[in-house]
């Protein structure tokens, strides 16, 4: 198009601009109204300022405020508004005019940000404050650092703006700036410092002080808390997820993030029962360090899984600490009933339970956990259903002893390190891969659930593992330094304790001790109890505490010594009445016990942790009257022990294999006969006990009982 025919076009004509002049009248006078409010606000903080002024706070004050109207093309007024405010901070109460100090300066610019942060871009306002600007850089940086202050003077902007700005042009500005200006100041004096992370404070930086299922959400609470704030490429801290058997970060994969603070709590979904459970999974803080992440905390479980029980039985009966490795050939008869006995122990080799059975009549039981399916043999099943049904029927408070037996079709459940050898019947768990987890936890809570007072009885004592002390005889592993051997077997404990208190709230889990307390006095490359104890508190306690509690064995010294009193021979040397004694037997248990107050072993409630004496026994073959009077020997010390729950007497008839080496240590023979322990152990802990009992003072030694429970 040339140039003419743009002349010629009409459309392409200039329209003339037609001012509207009454929009404008009454623009003009809208703003003359708004000006005489803003100087009727001016006025009020005028007064503000002069009270404050009396109060000591401020000595001299200016505000200034100049605007001009203009009428746009468009017809619109446009109005640009100065504020121009001054003060002069008083430092005494005498009135002399004193130089602002630093702290004084570091206030107004802390004002001064937020006042800026108030008004913001294209509020119309312009504010300017006369201060040196080194204070105000300072200010800056010290208010602008700490989350906090500033998510409060962003709260105070927002809030501001809206009811003060918005709808009376500038209403409370001035004292919006004050409320930021103290919030900001409060956080830069109450900041964390900031620190550098290295190899050394690194894993240590932040401390996971608790990993909660929360009862009202079903999430898991990971609570952190740290002395400072890490330096990082970001200002996040990230949680990550570990399973039980990996060892640091194994990817970039982190389940959520939380802005740095001091103190922070994590919320993360549990995922029970799915593919995706945490429940067994340990818990990580991390930090973005040069494009990696880094951890800062050491890892930590969850430790209430009781939690999410689906059943909470009662514990059982605790009015007598009686109780009996039974023989399940008599459970059909009323001996248990006429014996009194409350406790009972029974033991559960996993090859036994483990896949399909081919007996029509009891068919294969079919297990679901985790997204994966399970076959547990349905005869042998039916055997502990009866088992257990029948002692709890019986008002028996049950405990099942876990045991580790090699079965060729299940070797994951073996240790690694366990598979190359030993000749020992148990053997080290597995909890070093996915797949001996996956299989322990399914075990767990399989046993839990099906007795957990579901209708197949009810166990409350489970104990993992035999005398694991003992790493040769009874829970086989190649050797290594204890605390490493400590770890093999807390790994496997713990998925135990998860699995079975996720489905019984109430039952308890325990380490399987020995009474070799100083030292491994028989075990070939074994340790003392005392130190796998202690080893032990010290991995849990580190990973997360939990209740667990020791079940231990205070056989005699030599096994085959028939008197639980004696302190000759080779028992005067090594049953001592200190926590450096070699031995514990039940002459001394009180050492462990004593231990066990020790404030770094008891539980997050501040309780001692239940002891029950899982096995324990004397034998006969150097005469019924010695077996029994060191029975009641045993159970009078017990009884006044308030830190014992139970002893399992072991056991209710004698085992040939026991009694070729000296160990004849049933209530019964083997060919049913009663031995003078039997009525002893009947009446024990009943109204008519001294009938009963008081021969043995006379095979001991002493005139009275209280000669014996006032030593221990």
């Amino acid at each position: 198009m040339t140039r003419n025919d743009k002349m010629d076009n009409p459309k392409k004509k200039k329209k003339k601009r037609v001012i509207d002049r009454e929009k404008v009248a009454e623009n003009k006078k809208k703003a003359k109204a708004k000006k005489a409010r803003m100087k009727k606000q001016l006025r009020e903080d005028k007064a503000r300022i002069k009270a404050e002024k009396q109060k000591g706070q401020v000595l001299e004050e200016s505000v200034t405020m100049e605007q001009s109207v203009t009428v746009n093309e468009k017809g619109a007024v446009e109005r640009t508004i100065t504020v121009e405010e001054k003060y002069t901070i008083e430092e005494t109460a005498d009135n002399q005019k004193k130089p602002m100090d630093k702290k004084k300066l570091g206030i107004i610019a802390a004002a001064c940000i937020a006042g800026a942060l108030l008004i913001g871009a294209g509020s119309g306002f312009g504010i300017h404050y006369h201060v040196t600007q080194r204070a105000m850089e300072h200010a800056a940086v010290e208010a602008m650092v700490h989350t906090e202050a500033v998510e409060l003077a962003q709260y105070s902007k927002t809030r501001h703006r809206k009811d003060s700005v918005k709808q009376n042009a500038g209403k409370d500005t001035t004292q919006a700036m004050v409320d930021a200006a103290r919030y900001m100041i409060d956080g830069v004096h109450n900041r964390p410092p900031q620190v550098e992370l290295t190899t050394e404070n690194a894993e240590n930086f932040a401390r996971i002080e608790s990993c909660v299922i929360n009862t009202e959400t079903g999430k898991v609470d990971v609570t952190m808390a740290a002395d400072g704030l890490a330096i990082s490429d970001d200002g996040y801290y990230y949680l990550f997820e570990e399973k039980s058997y990996e060892s640091g970060l194994t990817s970039d994969e982190y389940i959520i993030e939380e802005q740095k603070d001091v103190d922070l709590t994590f919320s993360v979904n549990l995922n029970y029962n799915s593919v995706s459970s945490r429940l067994f999974s340990k818990f990580v803080v991390a930090v973005k360090k040069d494009g990696k992440f880094m951890a800062v905390s050491k890892p930590h479980y969850i430790t209430n899984p009781e939690a999410i029980a689906k059943y909470n039985p009662s514990f059982g009966n605790t009015a007598s600490k009686k109780g009996l490795l039974v023989d399940p050939e008599k459970l059909k008869g009323s001996e248990l009933d006429d014996l009194g006995v409350k406790h009972a122990a029974y033991n559960i080799p996993l090859s036994r339970i483990l896949g399909n059975t081919t007996n029509a009549y009891y068919p294969t039981v079919y297990y679901t956990y985790n997204g994966r399916n399970y076959a547990f043999n349905g005869q042998v099943v039916a055997e502990y259903d009866y088992i257990f049904s029948t002692l709890t029927n019986k008002g028996i408070t049950t405990t099942a002893i876990i045991l580790n037996d090699i079965h060729p079709g299940y070797m994951e459940l073996i240790h690694p390190k366990a598979r190359s050898g030993g000749r020992a019947p148990y053997y080290a768990f597995n909890a070093t891969d996915e797949a001996g987890t996956e299989y322990i936890a399914a075990v767990a809570s399989f046993l839990a659930s099906r007795y957990s007072g579901s209708g197949h009885g009810k166990v409350m004592n489970w104990v993992i593992g035999n005398e694991i002390n003992a790493r040769s005889e009874w829970n086989y592993i190649e050797y290594m330094d204890t605390d490493s051997y400590v770890e093999e077997y807390g790994k496997a404990f713990r998925i135990f304790y998860n699995a079975i208190l996720s489905i019984n709230g109430n039952a308890r889990v325990y380490i399987s001790l020995d009474q070799q307390w100083g030292k491994s006095l028989y075990s070939n490359n074994g340790y003392g109890s005392k130190e796998i104890l202690d080893s032990f508190n010290r991995y849990i306690s580190e990973g997360g505490n939990i209740d667990w509690g020791v079940a231990q064995h205070p056989y005699n010294y030599p096994l085959t010594s028939a008197k639980a009193w004696s302190t000759s021979g080779k028992a005067g040397s090594y049953v001592l009445n200190s926590e450096t004694t070699p031995v514990l037997t039940i002459k001394n248990i009180h050492v462990l016990t004593d231990y066990l107050q020790k404030e770094e072993y008891l539980t997050d409630g501040g309780e001692v942790r239940h002891v029950i004496l899982s096995e324990m026994g004397y034998t006969s073959s150097a005469g019924q009257d010695l077996q029994a009077a060191s029975f009641v020997y045993a159970y009078k010390i017990i009884e006044s022990n308030q830190y014992i729950d139970s002893m399992l007497f072991s056991r209710q008839t004698d085992a040939a294999s026991e009694v070729a080496q000296g160990l004849a240590l049933g209530i019964n023979t083997q060919g049913g006969g009663r031995k003078s322990i039997y009525n002893a152990f009947k009446y024990v802990d009943t109204a008519e006990s001294a009938k009963y009992t008081d021969f043995a003072l006379r095979v001991i030694g002493v005139s009275s009982w209280s000669e014996i429970i006032s030593k221990h």
